[in-house]
């Protein structure tokens, strides 16, 4: 072999090693890491990631394979951006290749060339004149002319139809060279940049507490900087977010702003662009693979100014990153649930560090993680305890409802408080994190549950498509007209969801519009935004929904919010529940009052003497944070301890179980006295049955990061060596965010 003939790649497997190639014939020497190849693998072909080039190869000669094509010249991935990658790969015990395909748009993945998508601009000739005389009785031709006069850099041919212009009458002028039809890179310029008025819009006055917020960031925003923003909703978060921001477009600089849901994309989208005359992209999953791929091609060469995007959009190159925003960091959504288990919060500020810029994490509610940083000095507390303007802070109330009698989960007092509220002119908020009609469907004879056949739960009974749904695995089926056991036809749905509490106020309130928000009815794209509008108005109604309704939503009529069951937190199995119990009232209780109107949360509960729900309503969430972290330090939860969690699932009882036990054997002797990683385990996951799976976990806690990090670096490739592993699926969840 000569030297450096090997290539060395990344390929979109799960398997946790590179592969080695023949470099081919239009591979050059000293080709830098990051540029994709297309190669043979079995009987397909791949798109890998070149890591290195190399001498020697372990494997023999002939069984190398040569590589097929070159896709890019030069490193796709800027190298700051390429070594985070790599980093993420080894911290999560992740495939390198699987970790790289994760910070690539899907067209990239695919072997599509790394450049804008040519458009088909019409352009006047050289020295062609609306007055051409083959035009006299051309109108329609001469309109054409006259307004391609008006764009001397050429008219996109998709704004054609705006403009009432058809392609024969362009055609007709092509044939008479008058025009000609050119395709190009679509380029974005940035008049900001170059006029420097970046604003449309003026920028709102700042509180005391806001600018002492401000001038925090002002000055920690040379290199990295990581800030933690706990502001009471309706603080004035945002704001500072849009005025930071505009410091660093005004520097020359690029940001990113992650966001939890595709849901507020819109919103957040619309805020932005109504203060900023900036080049804005979004990156979420609804685009299409095309408009990803441009919004990422933009952001990599400097052509938008702002990314806004949900947890994905941290692996976007930038051309100049100058800030980092995580905008409601507690958010569960951040952590990703399938294939490669990052948490994106976490991310933002080691890719921070990395670039040496300032990450701004924000929150009402923040992550006790982040709280605990922030109290260890690890990061920049910076609170806001005042809301904007006038607006006063909602009053919480608990309401006993044990012993109360419960119309479709309302209470009697609450119904009362829905109708004065009403009449009064205002609007109402009711949050039931619960979809569907019911939970259950009972069978009042026999006691028959509608359990689902693939999960080891209850379907849920969705009235209006007279459906029963497995919020789990997604299996549906028909109500049943009879019961299937015994045969009778008294079946009843016990409990409420947000389409019973739906049904009853429609009843209950007949004047006032009922608009209920939930997964079910907010799919398509546009529908959130034509079922607030009535909201938006000012109108009187009731808002009835999920947490879709907590996060980041301004409801500015909005003067009551009913949380129609608060319990399920305090009690779960998860040492998780009681924190997002927590960040779930605070987060819907700020829709109140946002205001000149004061708000007022009423909270139905079995449990109104809690402990942790009395410290909450009373004395507020950061009150109620530092509990928990005295809990958790005495529990040695995280994050006084860090966590991974093996997972297996197989289709027979037992093989799971069996799968687990050999890799804890495994881990044992690889146990250190100095620093041991405990061992916890194997047991079946809290819902063992689930999609058809039978599932169990084996969790590994140690009181440092570093000792559990080395045992899975030599625990891992072990377990994939395993036999059995070769009959269950299973996965390994660095810092878990639930044990479920």
């Amino acid at each position: 072999m000569s030297p450096a003939n090997i290539l060395r790649l990344a390929l979109p497997s799960p398997l946790r090693r590179l592969f080695d190639y023949r470099a081919g014939p239009d591979i050059p020497p000293g080709l830098a890491p990051g540029s994709r190849i297309r190669v043979p693998f079995g009987r397909r072909q791949l798109v890998g990631i070149l890591i290195e080039q190399a001498g020697h190869s372990d494997l023999p000669d002939d069984r190398l394979r040569t590589s097929l094509e070159l896709l890019d010249p030069e490193p796709l991935l800027p190298p700051a951006l390429f070594e985070f990658c790599c980093w993420i790969a080894r911290y999560y015990q992740h495939s390198l290749g699987d970790t790289l395909n994760v910070a690539l748009p899907v067209l990239l993945r695919q072997g599509h060339p790394a450049c804008h998508q040519q458009r088909l601009f019409w352009q006047l000739c050289p020295e062609v004149h609306h007055d051409d005389p083959r035009l006299a009785r051309a109108a329609r031709q001469r309109r054409a002319l006259e307004i391609l006069a008006q764009h001397p850099h050429g008219l996109a041919h998709e704004l054609l139809g705006s403009l009432d212009i058809p392609r024969s009458v362009l055609e007709r002028l092509q044939e008479k060279q008058l025009v000609r039809a050119v395709s190009m890179a679509h380029h974005n310029p940035s008049p900001a940049r170059e006029t420097g008025h970046w604003l449309r819009e003026a920028e709102l006055p700042l509180n005391s507490e806001q600018q002492a917020a401000m001038n925090a960031l002002e000055a920690g925003c040379q290199g990295f900087h990581p800030f933690l923003l706990a502001g009471v909703t309706g603080s004035g978060k945002t704001e500072i977010y849009l005025q930071l921001i505009h410091k660093l477009l005004r520097s020359g600089h690029q940001v990113l702003v992650l966001i939890p849901e595709i849901n507020l994309s819109p919103q957040t989208l619309g805020r932005f662009e109504a203060r900023f005359n900036a080049r804005i992209s979004l990156l979420h999953s609804a685009l299409t693979d095309r408009e990803r791929l441009n919004s990422w091609l933009a952001a990599r060469d400097g052509e938008t100014d702002i990314v806004i995007g949900t947890r994905s959009a941290l692996f976007t190159p930038f051309h100049n990153l100058g800030l980092i925003i995580v905008d409601e960091e507690h958010d569960t959504s951040y952590k990703q649930q399938e294939g490669l288990r990052y948490q994106a919060r976490d991310l933002a500020v080691v890719r921070a560090r990395r670039e040496g810029i300032p990450v701004l994490l924000g929150s009402a509610t923040p992550s006790l993680e982040s709280l605990h940083n922030a109290w260890q000095g690890r990061y920049s507390l910076l609170r806001l305890e005042q809301r904007a303007g006038h607006a006063r802070p909602p009053e919480l109330h608990c309401l006993d409802i044990k012993s109360r009698p419960l119309d479709a989960g309302l209470s009697r007092p609450l119904q009362q408080a829905i109708g004065q509220t009403l009449a009064a002119g205002h609007q109402v908020l009711v949050f039931l994190n619960r979809r569907g009609f019911a939970p259950v469907l009972l069978c009042h004879d026999c006691g028959w549950t509608s359990q689902c056949p693939h999960c080891d739960a209850r379907m849920t009974l969705h009235q209006r498509h007279q459906q029963l749904h497995c919020h789990h695995c997604g299996h549906r089926q028909p109500v049943p007209l009879q019961c299937p056991e015994c045969r009778k036809v008294d079946l009843r749905p016990l409990g409420a969801g947000t389409e019973r509490a739906e049904e009853r106020l429609v009843r209950l309130f007949p004047d006032y519009p009922v608009l209920r928000i939930d997964r079910d009815n907010t799919t398509r794209k546009g529908a959130l935004e034509r079922l607030l509008e009535p909201v938006h108005r000012g109108d009187p109604c009731l808002l009835v929904g999920t947490q879709m309704l907590a996060k980041g939503h301004h409801f500015p009529n909005v003067t009551l919010v009913c949380i129609l069951d608060a319990d399920g937190g305090l009690y779960a199995t998860d040492f998780r529940a009681s924190e997002r119990m927590a960040q779930q009232i605070i987060q819907v209780a700020g829709r109140a009052g946002r205001a000149n109107h004061p708000g007022k949360v009423i909270i139905q509960t079995h449990c109104a003497e809690h402990p942790l729900l009395v410290q909450l309503t009373r004395e507020g969430y950061l009150a109620f944070a530092g509990q928990a972290l005295a809990e958790r330090r005495a529990a040695l939860l995280p994050p006084f301890s860090h966590l991974a969690l093996l997972r297996a699932e197989a289709r027979q009882a037992g093989q799971a179980e069996q799968f687990l036990d050999e890799a804890c054997q495994l881990a044992e002797p690889l146990q250190r006295t100095d620093n041991p990683v405990e061992l916890l385990g194997p047991v079946p996951a809290p819902m063992e049955r689930r999609a058809g799976f039978y599932r169990a976990q084996l969790l590994l806690q140690s009181s440092q990061r570093a000792p559990l990090h080395r045992l899975l670096e030599q625990w891992l490739p072990q377990v994939e060596g395993l036999a059995s592993g070769r009959r269950v699926r299973w996965s390994l969840d660095v810092d878990p965010q639930d044990l479920y």
